[in-house]
């Protein structure tokens, strides 16, 4: 209980305070009178009566709930930290998210951040939002909501949903760099406006503990099962904030990328999916998500803790002792040993796993099959994907002996051959090597760009295949499948790299969300960011060409300022998963390209992308990269 709340919520110059005094039943901000007709009328009249500026407000009408969101850029309004799953702390714990619902009558103070699941606290770019210990929470499940302010009676717009990255490790919807606002703002100017929502998801050993006594229970991957209910909540509820949930595209960055792969693999296709369209940015399926990486994690975890000393890790008695532990203590903990384990993979040790549940089968083999929902989907990657964790010290020998040991060595020998040295050229002046551009060009083409091609021909081949399905869009009658491969060549982030110590490592890793966000600003705060005109140019291209795809199902209209004469990678029935084409967005060979010879820019070409991942995406090679 509080007795007293104050929220400050700014809109233009206006600043309105409200003050509750002693109100006898606020719970995390939300102001609940379902039993007291007086003070729900208190609470109206207090809103009615501030004349300031008029709070933005929703109200659904099924569940008789309202939302009180704020408005501090013009033009845009936004609802925070809306709970849609229960508490996951105590016996909750590990186990698959239950849906909240607020009672009938609440009156929901969304004008205020809230809670964030456990992660670390510390790390990552100066630019990125800062946590304090108090943000933790394992009652995270949360989500916001943006959208443009003077919405239309009945209108429904098309909804872009966002799963941040992060690593399946950190990552949360506070995050300012994914602030939606300047994205909806630049799809309001191209007349193709979006609904924005983002939800929390649990992370690390709270979201992706692999014990078989949670396989027994069918509660592994809850991380995967909290976004897919944040997207039921979505489709129940978003029809209230204006969108359509006819036509939600999900989309995410690196992790979240893998996530979104993952939601439309999810179940095999056998229920559908509660979205319609994807985009998926530098990680489509992930080697090493079915090695022993995260069952290791998960145990090391419960002996770091003596959690184990009941004989077996995997074990009830085990995971009953880590249920009790306090979040602190097992966070720190999981901290630990994942920073123990950093100089032998990329950091990405919390991974999915084949449950025969939500994954009934390996990523890769769930493609191959063709069980997932079919969808328009963006899949890419940026020209230098991998340098941001791609050791400088290591031949590329041993990178991949470190980072991939279950290849053998006669694949190690030929990847050497497919990527040899003589290919690439040492950065004195950044004191990088051949091997270590060697290294991160393969680990780049692992990682990123093969099982793109993979994902991204599986996808067209379920188009093709269905005969019945003429692969309309409401603004292209088209016979091509609508799946669009991008690599992405350009990036702000140089300046800053090189005043931090990192110079040398190109198009790095996260290289397109200050454009997709049409934000600059935010990265800016060491004051060494100089965007170009080009850059701005770009800024507009890219985020109005994917909330473009959000409403058309295509990335490039004529009528529209978007990226131009981007067309759908696979044009005819039958193509190899390598014959395709890929649109290079930014850079000085901008455009679409094939991989090789005619139609092939000089960017794309030298990447040998067509032999390097027709061997990378063979079936004993997938098998050894283990996914």
């Amino acid at each position: 209980m509080h007795e007293l709340v104050r929220t400050s919520i700014v809109r233009g110059s206006d600043i309105i305070i409200w003050h509750f005094v002693r109100v006898i039943c606020f719970v995390d901000k939300v102001i609940v009178a379902p039993n007291s007709l007086r003070l729900l009328s208190l609470v109206t009249a207090l809103l009615s009566s501030l004349t300031l500026a008029q709070l933005p407000t929703v109200t659904d009408t099924v569940h008789n709930v309202t939302y009180i969101g704020t408005s501090t850029v013009p033009g845009i309004e936004k609802f925070l930290n809306i709970p849609y799953g229960k508490d996951t702390s105590g016996q909750r714990r590990f186990t698959s998210p239950e849906p909240t619902y607020l009672p009938s009558g609440t009156v929901y103070n969304a004008t205020t951040p809230g809670p964030v699941c456990p992660q670390p606290t510390s790390g990552g770019f100066a630019f990125f939002t800062n946590l304090t210990e108090s943000d933790l929470s394992e009652d995270c499940l949360r989500l916001k909501v943006a959208r443009p302010t003077e919405l239309k009676d009945g209108e429904k717009l098309p909804v872009m949903v966002w799963i941040y990255g992060g690593g399946l490790f950190s990552g949360h919807i506070n995050e300012r760099t994914n602030e939606p606002d300047a994205l909806i703002l630049q799809s309001v100017a191209n007349g193709l406006p979006v609904v924005f929502v983002a939800m929390n998801y649990r992370l690390n050993i709270f979201g992706f503990a692999l014990s078989e006594v949670l396989r027994d229970s069918k509660d592994l991957n809850v991380g995967l099962k909290d976004q897919r209910l944040a997207l039921e909540w979505v489709q129940e509820n978003i029809q209230f904030f204006g969108g359509d949930p006819d036509r939600v595209t999900i989309f995410g960055q690196s992790s979240g990328a893998l996530s979104v792969s993952l939601q439309i693999l999810a179940y095999g296709g056998a229920f559908g999916a509660p979205f319609h369209g994807a985009i998926i940015e530098s990680t489509a399926l992930e080697p090493t998500s079915t090695s022993n990486l995260t069952i290791d994690s998960f145990n090391a975890v419960a002996n770091l803790t003596g959690c184990d000393t009941f004989g077996n890790p995997q074990g009830p008695e085990t995971l009953s002792c880590l249920r009790q532990l306090p979040m602190e203590t097992l966070l720190n903990v999981t901290i630990v040993q994942h920073d123990s384990t950093a100089d032998s993979n990329d950091g990405d040790i919390y991974l999915p796993t084949v449950d025969g549940d939500f994954l009934p089968l390996a990523s890769s083999e769930l493609a191959r099959r063709g069980m997932f929902v079919k969808m328009p989907v963006i899949i890419g990657w940026t020209k230098d994907d991998a340098t941001l964790f791609t050791p400088s010290d290591k031949t590329a020998h041993e990178f991949l002996n470190i980072f991939y040991p279950d290849l053998n060595e006669t694949t190690v020998e030929t990847l050497l051959e497919l990527y040899p040295a003589e290919d690439f050229a040492p950065n004195p002046a950044a004191n990088l090597s051949v091997e270590f551009y060697r290294s991160a060009q393969v680990f780049r083409d692992i990682i990123m760009s093969c099982p793109s091609f993979l994902l991204g021909h599986a996808m067209a081949e379920k188009f093709f295949n269905d005969s019945d399905d003429t692969f309309d869009s409401s603004s292209s009658n088209s016979t091509v499948p609508p799946v669009f491969l991008y690599e992405f060549n350009q990036t702000i982030h140089t300046p800053f790299l090189e005043s931090i110590g990192l110079p040398g490592l190109g198009v790095i890793h996260t290289s397109e969300l200050p454009y997709v966000y049409a934000n600059f600003e935010t990265y800016n705060i060491t004051g060494v960011i100089r965007p170009t005109v080009s850059d701005f140019a770009l800024l507009e291209q890219v985020s109005r060409s994917w909330t473009t795809f959000v409403n058309t199902g295509v990335p490039s209209l004529t009528d529209k300022d978007t990226l131009q004469d981007w067309k759908g990678s696979y044009q005819r029935p039958g193509a190899g998963m390598l014959d395709a084409s890929l649109y290079v967005i930014g850079g000085p060979n901008a455009g679409i390209s094939t991989l090789e010879g005619e139609g092939s820019n000089e960017a794309v070409a030298i990447q040998k992308l067509k032999e390097r991942c027709e061997f990378l995406n063979r079936d004993d090679i997938i098998e050894q990269l283990k996914y």
